[in-house]
């Protein structure tokens, strides 16, 4: 529960502030990291190395 309040803080933040340049960035890096996630799972791994 505390890294979802952690990404809502950040992307209020991004607003408030309105750095949006920087929202590619944060999309990049949470697909980074599902997909590192993900990779993990055994049973999944050969659907994740098929996407790339």
């Amino acid at each position: 529960m505390r890294r979802l309040s952690i990404v809502k803080e950040l992307l209020l933040s991004l607003v408030e502030r309105k750095k949006f340049f920087l929202a590619p960035l944060v999309i990049i890096l949470v697909l980074m990291i599902v997909f590192i996630l993900l990779a993990e799972i055994p049973a999944l791994t050969p659907f994740i190395y098929a996407i790339f």
